[in-house]
This record gives C-alpha cells, structure tokens and sequence, in this order.
C-alpha cells in the first residue's frame, strides 16, 4: 500500500492568512485583469520612481554577483550609521552598530526569533507584527489606545502594560509616522514613552520606514531619549520607492550588540546575504546629495497635498480619523453608518471592503487587520494611486499644489472617494426577513 505525505503543519503557522496589504494587491491586479477598473487603495506602496542617482547605481553595479557578507557590504553599513547621524542626529559607530536584511520585514522575523519576549504593539499596528510573533510561537500583546489620542501609544498606557511583570523581556514595536494611521508623536510624547521603557528595562523596536516622509520633514527618532535600549528599523522600500527592492537595516546600540550578532548567526543559517547589486546602490541612496534631498521635498510637497485632501473628503463623509502627518495613510471610522450597513447586511470591517470591492472597485483594508475585532468598522486607506513620477514633475515649482495639480494627478483617488461616498449612501434594496438589529460595537 502507497502512503501520501500526511498534512502536519507546523502549529504556529496553521490558520494563519496570507498577508492582507500583499493579499489585498493581489486581488486587485486579479480584478484589473478581468477588466475591472479598481481605485487601489489599499496596498501601501510608493507611488515615487526611485531616485535617478539610486538606478544608474544599481545598473553600474548589476554584476556584482559575490556573497557578501552576512552582516551586510562595510560601505553600505557605514554609509546607514553616517545617514542615522546626519538625518536623525544619532551617534551610532559606523557599521559595527547596522545590519542589513533582505526587508525590515525579515530582520524584525529574525528580531522576534532570537529574542526569547513578548511583543507589545500598540493597536492598532502594522498587519504582519503579530502574525510573525505567532509563527515563532510568541505571546503578543495588544495595547489598547484611544481614538480621542489618535491612537497614539501614551506613557500611561505603556507603564500599565509593563507594571503587571515588571522583570518579564518584552519588545515593544513603536511605528511612526504610522501605518495605518499617517500619523506621530510629539517630541514630549516620545521623551515619556522614554522614561516608561528606560524605567522597566524594555527594548524599543522604533519602526521608522515613514520617517523621512513626514511631511513637515520634522520627524525625531525615539533614540534621542532611549539610545540603549533602542532599535531604529529603517529600509529603502518607503522614503526612496524601491518596496520590491528588499532592503532593509536595523540600527542598535552598542549596549544591545549582542543582539546584532545573534540575528545575524540566524541570517547566516537563512536568507546568508542581501543581494549584493541592491547593497550597492543603496550606497548611494544613503548617502543622499541634493538631488535625493530635492527628490524628498517634492515626496512630502505631494503627499502632504493628497493626503490633506483626502482627509477633507473623508470628514465630509462623516468619517473621523486623525489628521495625516507623514506617509501615505489614513484610518477612517465608519461607524456613523452602522445602521445603514447593517440593514445591508454588512455588520464587520472585513464584509465592508469585501463588499466595498466587489461593488465599486474600491480596495481598502479593514480595521480586523490592524489588530480590533471585526466589529468595529474602521478601515485602512492608502493614498497613492496616483502617477508619482507625473506628480514630482508638478511638484518641481516653488509654487503651492492646488486644485489643478489634484485634478491632474490624484484625479483616480478623486474618483475612488466618489464612489466610496455613494456607496456608504446607499439604501437597503429590503429589509431582511427575521433580521435582529444589533448594538453598534467599539473597541
């Protein structure tokens, strides 16, 4: 008698979904190929060309094939503490203080799996935190901020966390300006947060991949205040627009050294080095210039633009959410509308963008996502459908952005809250038979 394999899945990995931010693209590139037109807000990619100077390096480069070594190219890791110092003001020694990965994404994995703690995110967070913490058979735990601190993690809300256990090894991930909200801390903010973490010995994981696209160009590392027990994670895939590049770096202190060198014994027995050409250029791009510099202005005069516009239409919409200040983010609330919605049928975030997609072509995620129960209808809405290399060219002038800059260059995004907003107006064809209305559910 022939046996098949039997199915035994790791327990950490079985249940787990797909990724929703590359889950929600895929489906969208699905439906664009059936012919659909689809308002792609719900995949967080830059919409920027990577800057010039960055690509004519990866083409001199191209045939760079050798392994290099484990911890990341020495220019490179030099290059990224000379940038943390010049951009945020940190005193990090040259590379012994950087590691290089294919994606912060992999290096906050290889963080997780070498660090026996739990994982603190404040809620809501970034789709793939907790799902890594599960699959290395972390425990995750959800800090419950507020919508009146715009979700903001606050000192109080940390301590209170931390109190409980005050000896028990904890990572705790700050990400700002944040993904999925747009936006960040005040320097005061990030100074009390500071002293809870210093007070009970905790390592900051400072996810700061938006950070150069805050848009006043203002944003302050956490470090300042915590330098020995902070992490900043940084890469090239938001602030230069090469997200399919791979490249990411993890910056530490010295005081958490040992840590470096243990993530970096688990990439030599995993992913063994990020592809040498993508290092090489990444030289460049950390080494800035003033066409990086220039190339930056324009990003944050762009974004800033969309993204306040944005915002007045979703406030319009009676759909709160606190104001964009840096990435490409908003979160909505649409629980003024939960009657309506559920006379529909609709009574969770998941069924609202599933519904939401299949009906107008509109993509966004759903609050469930980013760590609240489905029954909060909030959503996740990413602003960058758009012609980013069309928009740097209208940016280019000293001049304000205005209506005629939105009407060439977001007109899509224009289109996609048109379409969102008469959706949420829409009236039950009928009342469903036996239907039980239900209370309105908040985090």
């Amino acid at each position: 008698m022939i046996k098949s394999p039997q199915k035994n899945l790791n327990l950490n990995v079985r249940g787990l979904k797909p990724s929703a931010t590359l889950a929600i693209n895929e489906k969208s590139h699905e439906l664009l190929q059936e012919g659909k037109e689809v308002f792609r807000l719900g995949f967080g990619q830059s919409p920027f060309p990577v800057p010039e100077p960055v690509v004519e390096a990866l083409k001199r480069h191209a045939h760079q094939k050798d392994y290099l070594p484990v911890k990341g190219l020495q220019a490179l890791r030099e290059a990224v503490a000379a940038y943390t110092r010049a951009r945020m003001g940190i005193n990090h020694r040259a590379a012994e203080d950087v590691l290089i990965g294919p994606g912060s994404k992999e290096l906050l994995f290889l963080l997780q799996l070498v660090y026996y703690g739990d994982l603190i995110i404040p809620r809501p967070g970034w789709v793939s935190y907790a799902p890594q913490a599960a699959m290395v058979g972390r425990q995750v735990h959800w800090v419950e901020t507020k919508e009146e601190h715009q979700w903001r993690l606050t000192a109080a809300e940390l301590e209170e966390i931390c109190e409980e256990d005050p000896d028990r090894p904890r990572i705790v991930v700050l990400n700002y300006p944040s993904n999925p909200t747009g936006t960040t801390y005040t320097r005061q903010q990030l100074i009390d947060l500071a002293e809870i973490a210093r007070k009970y010995g905790v390592i900051l994981l400072s996810d700061e991949i938006y950070g150069e696209l805050h848009h006043e160009g203002e944003h302050i590392s956490i470090a300042h205040f915590y330098p020995e027990g902070t992490i900043v994670s940084g890469g090239l895939s938001k602030w230069c627009g090469a997200g399919g590049w791979r490249l990411g770096t993890f910056t530490f202190p010295p005081s958490l050294h040992w840590l470096l060198d243990a993530m970096a014994v688990a990439a030599s027995e995993t992913f063994t080095a990020t592809s040498a050409p993508i290092q090489y250029a990444a030289v460049t791009a950390f080494e800035g210039g003033p066409e990086i510099d220039r190339y930056l202005e324009k990003s944050r005069k762009v974004l800033k633009t969309i993204g306040q516009h944005v915002s007045g239409r979703l406030q319009a919409m009676n759909a709160p959410h606190p104001a964009p200040l840096g990435g490409f983010y908003l979160f909505p609330n649409f629980e003024s509308y939960r009657e309506n919605l559920e006379a529909r049928g609709i009574r969770t975030s998941v069924e609202f963008c599933r519904r939401l997609l299949e009906e107008t072509g509109v993509a966004l995620l759903p609050a469930a996502d980013f760590g609240f129960p489905k029954s909060f209808l909030a959503t996740r809405l990413s602003y960058v459908d758009f012609d980013g290399e069309q928009a740097l060219r209208w940016a280019d002038k000293d001049e304000p952005l205005d209506g005629a800059f939105l009407e060439a260059c977001a007109q899509k995004i224009q289109r996609g809250l048109e379409r969102l907003g008469n959706w949420l107006q829409e009236k039950p064809a009928s009342a469903p038979l036996n239907s039980v209305p239900q209370q309105p559910s908040h985090p």
